[in-house]
Order: structure tokens, then sequence, then C-alpha cells
């Protein structure tokens, strides 16, 4: 339970815990002045304390841990803690973040700005000259909340007879969260154990955040002695985590008469908040993705984080590509729409083909370049061109009067309402992707993985990566069973526990299938050799003979002879062979020109293309997705079970993105900390989704598999965009696509910050 004595943005004067003491019931409080070791951490940047002790940067920030027996011990406690604070100018707007009299968050970097990348290909100047058109347009979108249905817990448990500290808990990256806590406790590596319990949620939000909660409850376990078992309470789980990033994007795009793009310009905004987090890696992958899937000669690209004095934001489903996405796919429809095109012969003037070179001078020659198969599969099944011309043949002749916006009071009646007696269109969009496969030139790209098979044919898996939910233990356990010849049903997925694998670093960036199945792979490849072996030196074999394991069964292809693999396997133990094996996998090579922006970012790439239809209600300013088709190449589906339900839940989460959710922050304070007022969508508020799956089966993953979590999320809200356009004639250029925008021309943000609102 946390004391946080936060108004806005304060310096703090002194704290006197004194009288809190004394309450019957704790234990103790815990502050800065207890940590052994570090007090600033990060995940990539160290500038975020365990606890705050000079300053709050945010209303999330903690001052001290209370430790007690109840709840109401606790809350007393709390309540007599005294902080006397100073208070300081608040940095809310992320636009004036550079200006030179904004206040510095953290004054030791002399900046507000986290990170700039930029990147920079042929002549932007000449691009533009020679271009027919050129359209500028500025898009945004918000904060958002993760919004897992587990809120964040984690238990310490000492071992004071090894100097040793076991920490469970709903915990994304074991890894990460055991070098941070470590380096708090002052302590190797090998004295932390973190031992991951079953996650209810994450979406990329139990990543660093569940870090500092780890070394906050390790540290009052030191203390008292005793386990000690931190859960957040919701309105503690939105008011400290970090959020989706809000973008603020300026494109230029110059093109020719017959759809070429020949120059695109491109200035990027991301409010990083009080805290770098993960906006170094966020922001790269943006940069690397932000001209879209098309091939074009002349790109300037720059995107700048800076610090704010709002809620901290960092890794989320999608990563950087959500937000870009949004902008490029609906400044698309647009550019194809000055030029009396459809939006699938604008993409087909400019998509990517076989060898095409990316916005880094990447040649795309190593894998399959599906993206006009994602997109010819999404239009047949959506019978896209046939709705498409039909709904701009009903768009409404006149949308509801804005004027009262000026109003600092207003009530909407029926004379605001078009008057026409049809208030529904029907609409339909789409939107398209290409997405960099796991980690690439963010970091090191490695993992590993172990299977251990027992006398009885039973068998043993674990891998250095976590799972989040996502399935990832299924799916490796498909992998294993079919090396084996057997049921995934027989293998037992041991817990991840960061004492018993290497490290095998984050589960991000829809890597899982990838590199752990890859392992996974490698590991049982190994184990099965060796059974092999033992059958040949026991039959007296040819040293070439050929098993097929299948059913059970372990056949050898000439003779036809047959041994049941539970009775292989023992064999293999009475013959003294280890049937254990550790596998790895480390993804190719890849490079990035950091003052450029040039290279191999990536060593393959995924393809997708959704299609959104959508109900629009003028009258009441509700849009109601009505079907997504979701069209993905991942390579080859090892987990189809798995797979659809990829695609269920991230075109759900991004329908939220696209129409709902929004996280509302006011001088850094969020006003919404439960999901009363903080929306996301239901079963009710997205029709049919249909998903179908392309297999261009490439040479690295697990017999050609690929990613697929975060490409289902990205693209939703783009295609939802460009659906609304169609149903009723208006662009839209910041999310989310609410009641209030829809109907009123203006963002719930923006109505809250400037009227009385009262919302039914």
């Amino acid at each position: 339970y946390f004391k946080n004595y936060l108004t806005y943005v304060d310096k703090i004067k002194s704290i006197n815990i004194s009288n809190a003491l004394k309450v019957e019931g704790i234990k103790t409080i815990v502050t800065y002045k207890d940590i052994p070791g570090e007090n600033l951490v990060g995940t990539v940047r160290n500038d975020q304390p365990i606890f705050a002790h000079e300053k709050i940067c945010y209303p999330g920030d903690i001052i001290a841990l209370v430790v007690g027996e109840n709840k109401k011990a606790i809350q007393t406690a709390l309540e007599k803690i005294e902080v006397y604070y100073e208070e300081l100018p608040v940095l809310s707007n992320p636009k004036k973040a550079l200006n030179k009299d904004a206040p510095l968050i953290h004054p030791e970097n002399n900046t507000n700005q986290i990170v700039h990348y930029p990147l920079r290909k042929g002549n932007i100047k000449e691009g533009f000259q020679q271009s027919d058109f050129v359209i500028e347009r500025e898009y945004s979108t918000q904060f958002v909340e993760h919004a897992y249905i587990e809120p964040e817990v984690v238990v310490a448990v000492p071992d004071f007879h090894k100097d040793v500290y076991k920490i469970y808990g709903s915990i994304q990256n074991p890894f990460t969260t055991r070098r941070i806590v470590a380096r708090v406790m002052a302590l190797p590596l090998t004295k932390i154990r973190i031992i991951q319990s079953e996650l209810g949620g994450a979406f990329g939000g139990k990543d660093d955040q569940m870090n500092i909660l780890a070394a906050r409850a390790c540290v009052a376990c030191k203390k008292v002695g005793k386990p000690v078992k931190i859960i957040l309470t919701r309105e503690e789980s939105i008011l400290e985590s970090y959020k989706r990033h809000p973008y603020f994007m300026k494109y230029k795009v110059g093109f020719s008469k017959s759809g070429k793009l020949l120059a695109m310009k491109v200035d990027i905004l991301a409010d990083g908040g009080a805290y770098a987090s993960m906006s170094p890696f966020v922001t790269w992958r943006s940069v690397v993705q932000a001209t879209g899937p098309y091939e074009i000669e002349n790109v300037w690209t720059d995107i700048r984080a800076v610090y704010t004095n709002n809620p901290y934001t960092g890794a989320m489903r999608g990563f950087g590509s959500p937000q870009i996405i949004f902008a490029q796919e609906s400044l698309m429809n647009e550019i194809a729409e000055t030029l009396g095109l459809n939006p699938i012969e604008i993409r087909k003037i400019n998509g990517y083909r076989q060898n095409s070179f990316t916005a880094s001078n990447q040649k795309l020659s190593k894998h399959k370049v599906s993206l006009f198969e994602v997109i010819d599969k999404a239009v047949d099944e959506s019978d896209f061109i046939k709705k498409y011309e039909q709904n701009k043949k009903s768009i409404p002749k006149q949308l509801p009067d804005n004027s009262k916006l000026k109003q600092k009071q207003f009530i909407l009646s029926d004379k605001d309402f078009p008057i026409d007696e049809k208030t529904k269109f029907k609409g339909i969009g789409l939107a398209c992707s290409f997405r960099g496969c796991s980690l690439g030139a963010e970091g090191i790209d490695a993992t590993g993985a172990m299977v251990s098979v027992q006398n009885d044919g039973s068998v043993y898996l674990l891998s250095g990566l976590a799972e989040n939910g996502q399935g990832l233990r299924t799916t490796f356990s498909i992998i294993v069973a079919e090396i084996f010849g057997i049921n995934p049903e027989d293998i037992y997925y041991l817990e991840q526990d960061t004492g018993t694998i290497p490290d095998g670093g984050p589960t991000v960036a829809s890597r899982s299938t990838l590199v752990g199945g890859a392992a996974s792979k490698d590991a049982a490849e190994k184990v099965r050799k060796r059974i092999e072996q033992v059958l040949i030196k026991e039959r007296n074999l040819n040293g070439k003979a050929e098993f097929v394991f299948k059913n059970y069964q372990i056949i050898e292809k000439v003779s036809k002879q047959a041994i049941s693999f539970s009775d292989a396997c023992m064999l293999a133990y009475q013959r003294g062979i280890n049937l254990a094996a550790y596998g790895w996998f480390k993804a190719p090579d890849v490079s990035w020109d950091e003052k450029k922006g040039q290279g191999p970012s990536y060593f393959t790439y995924v393809y997708g293309c959704q299609v959104a239809e959508v109900e629009v209600d003028i009258s009441t300013g509700k849009v109601f997705v009505e079907n997504i088709t979701a069209i993905h190449d991942i390579g080859k589906v090892i987990n189809k079970l798995g797979a659809e339900g990829q695609v269920y839940g991230g075109t759900t989460m991004g329908a939220g993105y696209g129409t709902m959710e929004e996280v509302i922050v006011n001088k850094g304070k969020i006003q919404n900390l439960n999901y009363d007022q903080y929306l996301i969508p239901t079963s009710l508020d997205v029709g049919k989704i249909s998903p179908f799956f392309v297999e261009n089966r490439d040479k690295f993953g697990p017999w050609g598999a690929k990613s697929l979590g975060e490409p289902t999320m990205e693209i939703t809200a783009a295609a939802i965009n460009n659906a609304v356009y169609n149903a009723i004639g208006k662009r839209y250029y910041h999310l989310p696509l609410d009641l209030e925008q829809i109907k009123l021309g203006k963002s719930l943000y923006e109505i809250k910050k400037n009227c009385v609102f009262a919302r039914a």
C-alpha cells in the first residue's frame, strides 16, 4: 500500500512517518533510505525512482510503502504520514517540452528530449518539386490504458539461509525484473529468483512497471524479514502504470498524377511522460515503419520522444505501430480520393513487391513479400469494391451542427440533427501494414528452451520466454510433440523461473513463436537424434537410417520395424543416454545507422490487411464495428485455435483503440481511474470477426512460422477510420472516433477541457 500526496508536481521538502509507525498492526514503512543499492532504475535509461524523495514527476510516483498486518491498519497509518512539499511548474503539453522556457523534468539531462531518430533517404526537396500534388496533414492519438483484468500483484519471499529472495508475481519479463531487483538490492543475479505466476492479462503493461513493484516488495521483505505481498487496486494500477504513447504526427506527401508516391516528410512527437521507460525502443520501431509498406524514393522522417509531467508511456501491443498506421493508412485513402482512385488501386501502385527497398533502404529479398496477396484476399473475402462504391452513393447530405461547441454550456436537441430521417450509414474501410518480426536492431535477439524426456516417454518443457496469456506454452508443446510423434497433453510445461533457465530476453515484439518456437524445436530435435542413434546401434542399422515418429510409434522407413516411443525412451535410459537437451535460437544479424536511419532493421517481416465494416449513427455519434475481415501472412500456422484467438483479441483491442478508449489527463493527473469512466469494448461492441491466414514459410521460424500477436491489433483503427469516411464523407484526424468526435467534431478531452459536459 502506497502513500502518494501529489496534487500535480511537487518538490518534497520532508516526510514524517513517526506517527504512522505507532499504529497497531504496522510492521514498517519503507522509503528510499531503506534501499541497499540503486534507487534510480529503468529498462533502458536509469531515470525512475523506486521511491521518490526529491520531487514528484507525475501523479503515480510513490513516496513510501506501508507494510502492515491488515488493510484497516495500513489505511490508518497512511493518513498519519505527513509530507511537506512545494509546488513546481507543470509541463503537460508535449508540444512545449522542447521550448527554451519549458521546465526540465530531469534537469541533469539539460533537455526534455528522451530520444530522436532521424531517417534520410534520397532527396526530399527534389521529390516534392517533381510531384504533381502535395498534401499536408496532421494526426494525433491518445493515451491508452492496457486494461488487463488482473491488476499488478507481487510477493517477495526471503530465504535468509541462502541469502536469496524469491519473487512471485504477474511479471511479463522475469529476467528484466531480476536484473532491476538485483541492482536495487545490491546483490548478484543468482541471489534473486523470479518465478512467474499466471498472468491475468498484460499486453505489454506488466513489463517495466513490475520491475519497480517487485523491487519495492523485495526491499520491504528484507526490512521486515517476512514475505511481503503487494496488490494494487484498480485505481492505483491506472494511476501508477504507464500508457500507450500519444503521438502528434505531421505528414507531407508528394505524388504524381498517376498515383506514384515521390516524396514523404514525416515529423512525429511522442509524449514519453515522466520517465523514459521503453520510449527509445517504441519510437525506433515507428521510424522504421512510418511510411508504411510503400516504396518511396525520397523520405525524410524525424521522431522525437519528450519528457512531460504526464503519466509515463511504454510498451503496449503494437509498440509504436498503431499510431503511425492510423496516420499513414488514413493518408493513403485521402491520396486515392484526390486522384479519383479507389483504396486498392493506390496501394497496388506503391506497395512493396519482391526486391522492393524500404525507407531505410533494406532490400526485401530474403522472404516472401506478400502485401498484394493479403490485400487481394481481404478484398475478395469482404466484397470490398462493391460495398465501397455502394456506400459512397449514400453518404448523408448534411451532418449535425457543431457551432454550439463555442458555448460554455449547451444542450443538444432534435434541431441539431440532419433533416434526413435516415441517421445510420454503412461504411467499409481497409488498412494494411508490414511489420518487422522480433526485436530487430533493438537488442540481443536470442532465446533458449529446455526439453527433458523421461524414461516413460513423458516430457518436461521449459522456455526462456514467458507465457503472458498469448498461448506460448500450448504452441511450444505442439512443436515438441510434433518432433516426438506424441500428443501435446503428454508434455508438462514447467513454470518460468529465472533460476532454472538462462536469460532468453523479453517476451515482446511478437517474437515467441518465431524465436522461442525455433529454440524448442532445436532442443527436441537434439533429443530425438539421440533416441535414433540408440535404435541404430541396437538394431545394427545403417547410420543413415531414417525414422518416422508418429502416433507414439517410431518406425524405421526401410525395415518398417516399430517400437513405441515410451519403450525407446526406456531403452535409451537403460543405455545411459541423456535425454535432456538445451535448444537455442539466435536471430540473424541486422544493423542500423543511427545518424541516417538506414540499414536492414529486421531479418524478416509479416504482412497484414484488415477490412472494417461499420455503421455510423450521426444522431448519436456511435460507431459500431459490424464486421472485421483480417488477413495475415504469418509464415506457417502452428496453433490454429491460438492464431484465431490472437485475431479475435487483437482486432477487438484495435476497435477499442479506434472508437472509445482514452485516458483523460489534465495537468498530468488522470481523470478516469476506473472502468466506469475508462471504456473498453465488450462482446457487444464488435460484430463478426473473420480471420484468414496466408502461409509463406520463412526459413528462420519453426516450419516457417513468424509473428501474429501485434499485427492483429495495429491495423484495425486505421481501417475503421477509413470506413467512417466511406459512411459519412467526413475525415477524422484524431483517435478515438468516439461519440463526441463523430457527433460534435471534437474529442472528449477537448470537450471536457473547454465545456461543462454531461455524458449519459
